[in-house]
């Protein structure tokens, strides 16, 4: 047994009046304390008393608890730089769909994303979504973090400082699939607020209804007669609640709503629809495609297996099940995606088999902890059919979602609610922790409470979010004028270089602005090389789409 004798110092034993000195516990240990880490020897342990070892065994109770809970923070930690990482996975999956005009800014967007929702999650988003519960529906308290000395807050004296780390990344994922939505025509300014308004209340309410305190969490906000919080329905230990373990509703669902509310109100792209047919404005780029879906595949590991939020007590056994699970759901899905491509389209399209794997990854997020392996496949599988169905749909009703981020997280994240109901077993629930042993799964009650919880999810989402585009839309304006639009909003927001309607790409105006007593210098506008040179005529593609822009036969993917 290796013990770190200041462990063992400073320790009071109930046994005795007085805890032991450092010297008289290194007798114990067979030690002269010298060394920080020693080992019970035989000898110590002969010459010791009941009572000492006793002592003894206490204190090595509460190093180990003290080493388990190390180990827990520190899995958080990691596994939030892994989601927060998958930020970089939606920027460059994001910059490969968007027109080469539109690649600046959103890649702007991701990044105020993940500052914006850091500020509002740490002012008052982390409060509503797991302070004191008010009626199952939002929390009260722990907003700014880290400022006081109440139980409720997280500081230095009560820690929890690695749960907002977590929570925060999640955050700033749910942000981030809105810009796929918008993207090429919001205003940036917009976009500012409706991420502020994202973090600090849409999605953090729903936070609380199902990982908090609310009234569709597994922890319940109902007290039963012994005051014990229960879930909703039958609110005793009958019912689980709505199950989304790693946030297939609680995350994926907020994000693909908010994006189709905020799609619908912006309208669609400039030329996007023309004569009821759909114009592929731009191909995309296939590597930035291709690099941004296997960092967002990487990232989902700390998002599905962190969601244990903790490795101690056996939970790494269920962290090792979720990320077998998660795998072969995202694999099954870039499979059936690809079978589908080639039998509606006729190639082997690998923008949507990386889709494919997008849907199978947001389809197992609920449920990668209570099904089986053979589950996941399914899962996966039936989540890239939900994607082409919904992706074609928008092409129907004529909405324009140039990632299909509202398909991929909103539609595909309804499946995975409505899976974990159709596919969980009780005894997985069990092993996945959560806290009520129940039939609530053999009887089909657990598949009621997802068809239920997602609806509220969408009402919910679909309410706030319509309401904020509308009033931002009504206000400071939602979409850039036609003429911006046209010549990308790169150049207009952020000086980038601009195509113009041949193709040819255009560097800015550069200030000429003298210094006093100096004379003018010459325009500087052509003393440097651009990237791409000026002049130079962009590739040929499959045709030309709106405004002499090259468009190919690839569908925007996401």
């Amino acid at each position: 047994l290796k013990i770190h004798r200041t462990n063992m110092a400073f320790h009071t034993r109930s046994a005795h009046s007085a805890a032991p000195t450092e010297a008289y516990i290194a007798g114990i240990l067979g030690t002269d304390g010298a060394e920080p880490v020693s080992v019970v020897s035989a000898d110590g342990l002969a010459s010791a008393s009941r009572a000492d070892l006793y002592y003894v065994a206490d204190a090595l109770k509460s190093l180990i608890a003290q080493n388990s809970h190390d180990m827990d923070v520190a899995w958080l930690v990691l596994c939030g730089a892994l989601v927060f990482f998958m930020q970089a996975g939606f920027a460059m999956l994001e910059a490969g769909i968007v027109q080469p005009k539109n690649a600046t800014n959103i890649l702007f967007k991701n990044l105020i994303d993940a500052s914006l929702a850091a500020i509002a999650f740490w002012l008052v988003g982390y409060g509503v979504a797991f302070g004191t519960d008010s009626g199952g529906f939002i929390g009260t308290d722990q907003f700014f973090i880290g400022i006081g000395e109440s139980s409720t807050q997280i500081n230095n004296w009560d820690h929890g400082w690695q749960k907002w780390f977590f929570q925060w990344a999640f955050a700033g994922a749910a942000a981030t699939i809105v810009a796929g939505s918008v993207c090429e025509r919001a205003k940036i300014e917009a976009y500012f607020v409706y991420s502020i308004v994202l973090t600090v209340f849409i999605y953090p309410v729903v936070v609380h209804w199902g990982w908090g305190a609310g009234f569709l969490s597994a922890w319940g906000a109902y007290p039963d007669k012994n005051g014990t919080a229960r879930p909703l329905f039958t609110r005793d230990e009958r019912s689980n609640g709505m199950i989304d373990f790693a946030g297939s509703g609680v995350v994926h669902m907020v994000g693909g709503v908010s994006g189709l509310m905020g799609a619908i109100i912006v309208g669609p792209r400039a030329g996007r629809f023309v004569d009821g047919q759909v114009v592929d404005l731009y191909s995309g780029n296939k590597v930035l495609q291709s690099l941004g879906t296997f960092i967002l595949w990487f990232g989902w590991y700390g998002f599905n297996c962190g969601s244990t939020l903790a490795i101690s007590g056996g939970l790494s056994n269920v962290a090792g099940k979720v990320a077998v699970n998660t795998t072969l759901s995202a694999s099954m899905g870039g499979i059936m995606a690809t079978i589908l491509s080639k039998a509606i389209t006729g190639q082997y399209d690998i923008s949507l088999g990386l889709n494919g794997v997008l849907a199978g990854l947001v389809s197992v997020t609920a449920n990668c902890a209570v099904i089986d392996p053979w589950h996941a496949v399914l899962i996966g599988g039936i989540g890239a059919v939900f994607f082409f169905a919904g992706h074609y749909l928008l092409f129907l009703v004529k909405i324009d979602d140039p990632c299909d981020a509202c398909i991929v997280h909103g539609l595909c994240g309804y499946w995975g609610l409505l899976a974990t109901g159709i596919f969980c077993y009780d005894t997985n629930i069990q092993y996945a922790a959560y806290p009520n042993v129940n039939n609530a799964c053999s009887s089909g009650e657990q598949f009621g409470i997802q068809v239920v919880g997602g609806l509220c999810i969408i009402v919910w989402t679909a309410a706030t979010a319509g309401f904020t585009f509308v009033m931002v839309n009504l206000t400071i304006g939602l979409r850039v004028s036609a003429e911006i639009e046209d010549e990308g909003l790169d150049y207009s927001e952020h000086g980038g270089a601009e195509m113009n309607h041949t193709g040819v790409w255009q560097a800015p105006p550069q200030p000429n602005m003298p210094m006093v007593g100096t004379k003018a210098p010459e325009p500087i506008m052509n003393s440097a090389p651009t990237y791409p040179p000026q002049n130079m005529m962009m590739p040929p593609m499959m045709g030309q789409g709106y405004g002499g822009m090259p468009y190919g036969g690839g569908m925007p993917m996401y």
